[in-house]
């Protein structure tokens, strides 16, 4: 099953990118190779980049965790509620509301401050700007052993953690509030309406990998419209003009 994701507001449109990147990031920091830990840094950098495009990054956040961690304390003493379950899930928001509260500043400052990263930083946009003989700091660093780099990449990346648990524990709670439902596709396209009273954040299609299908998704608090495409000569997208069977999540 490949899934697409599609935000219904500007603030989970931020998240999904930060999930992804430190989805990202954790895989590439586990690895070994110096390659792959230089393409972590360069993942640091699109984070800290995301993180400045939304100045009230922070507050949105807590606000967020706020207001979900409300939600669920009102389904205490639910009988079809576990409550050891809701216990944890309330004890997850509260510490990831609390280490992000103590932050001072942006998430990332530390990293800002650091000259070394930010000497990588000034010239990892430019083409081939990290040869040895640009960045021979660098070129050295990339060539210490794997331990020494993971430890390095493993500092770094903690200044960023309070902000990556929020993000994630807020998908992850968002996602599940969606219900998978089978829907169909007439002639390679799709509309729904949102149901009233309900304000939906996210939206989640399904498709099975053989159907070989390429959504493009737009949509708001009102209504979300499917076109489905798929890969033609030279990759080009062309419509499908089938009657195509999906999985439509609505998540609030």
């Amino acid at each position: 099953m490949i899934l697409y994701e599609y935000p219904l507001h500007e603030r989970i449109r931020t998240y999904l990118r930060l999930g992804h990147l430190f989805l990202r990031l954790n895989q590439l920091v586990a690895r070994l190779e110096p390659i792959d830990h230089h393409y972590a840094i360069a993942t640091i950098f699109e984070i800290m980049d995301v993180i400045a495009l939304r100045s009230e990054l922070k507050s949105d956040l807590l606000k967020d965790i706020d207001k979900q961690k409300h939600i669920l304390e009102g389904y205490r003493g639910n009988p079809e509620i576990s409550e050891s379950v809701l216990n944890d899930v309330i004890g997850q928001f509260n510490h990831c509301f609390e280490a992000l509260n103590r932050q001072t500043g942006k998430s990332g400052k530390n990293l800002s401050d650091n000259d070394w990263l930010m000497s990588i930083r000034s010239r990892i946009n430019i083409p081939g700007g990290t040869c040895e003989f640009d960045l021979p700091s660098y070129h050295a660093w990339q060539h210490k052993n794997s331990a020494i780099r993971q430890a390095d990449l493993q500092q770094w990346c903690s200044t960023l953690s309070p902000l990556a648990d929020a993000v994630q524990v807020l998908l992850k709670l968002w996602r599940d509030s969606g219900i998978p439902q089978k829907v169909i596709a007439h002639d390679g396209k799709f509309q729904q309406h949102m149901p009233h009273g309900r304000t939906f954040l996210l939206v989640r299609l399904g498709f099975e990998a053989s159907q070989e299908i390429v959504p493009e998704i737009s949509g708001n608090r009102l209504m979300v419209s499917v076109r489905l495409m798929r890969h033609g000569e030279d990759h080009r997208l062309v419509p499908a003009t089938e009657d195509v069977p999906f999985d439509l999540s609505l998540c609030a």
